[in-house]
């Protein structure tokens, strides 16, 4: 139920502005069109309010219902939106040139977990002095890296090096 916001919510009973509204009453039943007072009168008979619905329409749809349990249930329907929502995290791992196999795949299991847990991974290289000159040596690395994951997740920066450091985002595939 999409209703024309005020401030904090949908407009209700007085401050609906329209003259002439179509009416919905509390069973859900339309009732047709209807100048405003006649509606506000109905939700008065009833004990409810009179809850603006869609106001962009011609004429207002306007429906009859308790607002205090109105309120709840929108209040509710946000916290389950906002439960089911996953952030993603962006992870970082550090490798270095001369990388042993073992320590490799350690790192590579990492990746792999959290890839599948929905997160994206920084692969971080850092370079410490005479390293430098052999700056092949990562690019083959980080290649080995992108090649190994290209099936579950894909290059969203490619290799680059920044200072001392090359790095390179990756991405779950989805």
């Amino acid at each position: 139920m999409a209703a024309t916001p005020t401030k904090d919510g949908p407009r209700i009973n007085e401050d609906i502005r329209a003259p002439r509204v179509l009416l919905i009453d509390e069973n859900g039943e339309k009732q047709g069109e209807m100048p405003l007072a006649a509606a506000l009168d109905a939700a008065a008979e009833a004990g409810l309010d009179l809850v603006e619905i869609a106001g962009t329409a011609n004429p207002p749809v306007v429906k009859i219902l308790d607002y205090g349990k109105f309120k709840f249930q929108e209040q509710k329907k946000k916290n389950e939106a906002r439960k089911r929502q996953k952030v993603v995290e962006l992870k970082e791992i550090k490798l270095r040139p001369m990388i042993d196999d073992h320590d490799y795949d350690v790192k590579a299991r990492a990746m792999s977990r959290f890839f599948e847990e929905g997160d994206k991974v920084k692969v971080t290289l850092r370079f410490r002095g005479r390293e430098m000159a052999h700056q092949h040596l990562g690019i083959d690395l980080l290649m080995r890296v992108k090649r190994d994951f290209e099936t579950i997740a894909k290059v969203e920066s490619e290799p680059r090096l920044e200072g001392k450091q090359m790095t390179m985002v990756m991405a779950p595939r989805t």
